[in-house]
């Protein structure tokens, strides 16, 4: 009987050891964090409205989350190419884009603006933006709007990754105006009081998840998080957190 108990204790020690070892599958997710309130730094942490999305979604799906800081494009790219589970980066869905990778539900219903210079405002409103030098994130929905000549006729397009850059060649007068979504614009000028918004909203989008073309079953997962997210509120709730915090 002691043999018994002792080789029954041996395998329940070798099963908790296994069971210990074993890790947990990671979802990673792919984001750049220059675009509060949806993904920002603090401290040495990504978070945001996208990052809070993104953890509901791996934690329904029981796993741990990863985080990839990239530039925007970059995690574009490597969405399609397999390398990162899905984006969450303030995307916008957009046909060219569907023909590469696929969207899930949308989550949030976004509105673009222009920011100038406060002191010297080289742009007028929302309809003076013929032959005027504009700012842009590279690859951002903004970016394909103001480089469309239906939209506009720009002097140039100038593309930035980080919009932090933008805001200083738009105070240093190298450019006359940047294009971006209302929260981050609404964070950019309350970080460089040199900088206000014209009134008016350029044009309106909307955010999903983005992931590789095809992969049906991770998109089912992520927009039934979406659905339940939007049901109770959380979304909301996320995006209160914030832009509070900001």
């Amino acid at each position: 009987m002691k043999k018994f108990l002792c080789i029954m204790l041996v395998a329940v020690m070798a099963v908790s050891l296994v069971a210990c070892g074993k890790k947990k599958e990671t979802l990673i997710v792919g984001t750049e964090a220059g675009f509060a309130p949806y993904e920002y730094m603090e401290g040495d942490k990504v978070v945001g409205i996208d990052m809070d999305i993104a953890q509901a979604i791996a934690d329904a799906m029981g796993k741990e989350l990863e985080i990839k800081n990239m530039d925007f494009d970059g995690a574009l790219l490597e969405v399609q190419q397999g390398k990162i589970d899905l984006v969450a980066a303030g995307v916008s869905i957009d046909a060219d884009r569907a023909l590469v990778m696929d969207f899930s539900d949308e989550y949030v219903n976004s509105k673009d603006v222009v920011i100038v210079n406060k002191a010297n405002p080289m742009v007028a409103s929302k309809d003076d933006l013929n032959d005027k030098i504009i700012g842009v994130q590279q690859g951002n929905i903004a970016d394909f709007w103001v480089s469309n000549v239906e939209n506009v006729t720009a002097k140039e397009v100038k593309r930035y990754t980080k919009f932090a850059q933008a805001a200083e060649d738009l105070k240093n007068s190298k450019i006359d105006c940047i294009v971006m979504d209302i929260y981050p614009a609404q964070e950019l000028v309350g970080a460089n009081e040199e900088l206000t918004i014209l009134d008016g909203t350029l044009f309106e989008d909307k955010y999903a998840i983005a992931v590789k073309k095809g992969n049906t079953k991770l998109l089912e997962q992520i927009n039934k998080v979406i659905a339940q997210l939007t049901e109770d509120g959380k979304i909301e709730e996320f995006t209160a957190n914030h832009t509070a915090k900001k």
